[in-house]
């Protein structure tokens, strides 16, 4: 009887342990949030569906580089989907993500990808069509700071590229017309998501160098007939990375639910909701569809023109990099 009694208990415990909600952390960074509210019940149906189990998500959303510090400072993320591949690699560096992470999941571990372009008031009144007419005189410019969130980096490295595709274009040419489109900002966030706010709610500035999806939320919110967006002649392929958190799943035992979060990011599903949520698909099926939505431009890839991120990051953003040195000059 005692027997009996002492394997029903144990498979009492093993039942719910098997159906209690875990918990599942998602560290991403700012204009992530009405994505992945979505995605997150899509995939705890799938997984209930596969599993049984019914998943507790939460979500931590910020500027990238802000997001990844935490991280590294002991925020327990099972996964992070964060703006640029640099930003896991600091976590990487603090021994919390194994290497080779990119290799993990297709497409070097980046499920879809954005670019950077101009929002304007309706009419455009300062005429704003390329990365030269930001640095006007009378222009007000709102963008992130690129030291701590990830758009501002990809906003940055797309003028510096622009600057070096010109005709005669160089690094001293490129420098100087980034230098003075810093000189024209205004406002300076941590985050997109701030700066959209501080563009669309408080009405500051007059273009908003923004994400691609975040000017698209612009453009078909309430005040959509507010704004327009204009794509210049060239911008950068912005590829927003996922990965495993090791150190984490492998105590909290969500490895497989790790890995099963962010496959689900390929999946037609997946791909569906990042066209809906204004992130460009990579499947090839996903992009046709949305096509309409994606305009073609011009883009150059950070490996092409930096030669990564980790050359870009040390020459441009590191402490005393290019970035600091305008600062400094102003």
């Amino acid at each position: 009887m005692k027997k009996l009694l002492l394997l029903s208990a144990i498979s009492l415990i093993v039942t719910g342990n098997a159906y209690a909600a875990k918990e599942f952390l998602n560290v991403s960074y700012d204009p992530t949030r009405e994505f992945y509210q979505e995605y997150n019940k899509s995939f705890g149906q799938f997984w209930k569906s596969k599993t049984g189990q019914d998943i507790e998500f939460k979500q931590s959303h910020g500027g990238s580089g802000k997001q990844a510090r935490s991280v590294v400072d002991g925020l327990q993320a099972d996964v992070v989907t964060l703006a640029l591949a640099n930003d896991i690699d600091e976590i990487v560096n603090a021994g919390l993500i194994e290497k080779g992470w990119q290799k993990e999941f297709p497409n070097n571990s980046a499920p879809y990808t954005s670019t950077v372009v101009f929002l304007v008031r309706k009419g455009n009144p300062k005429a704003i069509k390329d990365w030269n007419d930001l640095v006007k005189p009378g222009v007000e410019i709102i963008t992130p700071n690129p030291k701590t969130g990830g758009a501002p980096r990809w906003i940055y490295l797309s003028a510096w590229g622009y600057a070096l595709k010109q005709p005669g274009g160089n690094d001293a040419k490129a420098r100087e017309l980034v230098k003075q489109i810093y000189k024209n900002v205004k406002v300076l966030d941590s985050g997109a998501r701030g700066s959209l706010t501080t563009f669309a709610d408080r009405g500051i500035g007059d273009v908003l160098l923004s994400w691609e999806n975040e000017a698209i939320l612009a453009t078909s919110g309430p005040d959509k007939d507010k704004y327009q967006i204009i794509y210049p002649s060239i911008s950068i392929l912005a590829e927003p990375s996922v990965a495993i958190v090791d150190k984490v799943v492998d105590k909290d035992g969500n490895r497989n639910l790790a890995k099963g979060y962010l496959n689900y990011l390929y999946s037609p599903v997946g791909q569906d909701l990042a066209a809906k949520y204004n992130f460009r698909p990579r499947n090839a099926k996903a992009a046709a569809k949305y096509s309409a939505k994606f305009p073609k431009i011009k883009l150059f890839t950070i490996d092409q023109v930096f030669g990564g991120w980790a050359k870009a990051q040390k020459t441009h953003f590191a402490n005393g990099g290019i970035y600091d040195q305008f600062t400094a000059e102003k």
